[in-house]
């Protein structure tokens, strides 16, 4: 009798969760590693969709003809944004090199007073 209350107790909670209608789907099979498979990359993006983002490049490496020179405002303005700050290589996409170059530029045309240092300086 004894054993049959254990089969019965095990028994019990198997059936106490009954499925609802909002329950999560079914999670995928696990592999011999202990982790689900997951989806394989569609591309660079890893989105798949119809556009491929463009590789960025520096535009001083590209073109060799270009300087960076302090005395050069209009070249320098490109890479400051309205605020007057300098614009991180990530979004002007210069290399490591020509961004150390351009912040020191950058910094000495304001000196000279060539580039405002904030937007309040007016021309």
């Amino acid at each position: 009798m004894s054993e049959e209350n254990t089969v019965k107790k095990e028994a019990a909670p198997a059936t106490a969760a009954p499925k609802t209608a909002d329950s999560r789907p079914a999670r995928p099979a696990r592999t011999e590693g202990g982790r689900p498979e997951r989806p394989q990359r569609r591309g660079p993006g890893g989105r798949g969709g119809k556009f491929q983002r463009r590789r960025k490049f520096c535009k001083f490496c590209a073109d060799t003809s270009l300087t960076i020179d302090h005395k050069d405002p209009v070249l320098l303005s490109q890479f400051i944004s309205e605020r007057n700050k300098i614009t991180p290589s990530r979004v002007t996409s210069t290399c490591a090199k020509h961004q150390r170059q351009l912040t020191t530029a950058i910094k000495r045309a304001r000196v000279l007073a060539l580039l405002a240092f904030t937007p309040l300086h007016h021309k």
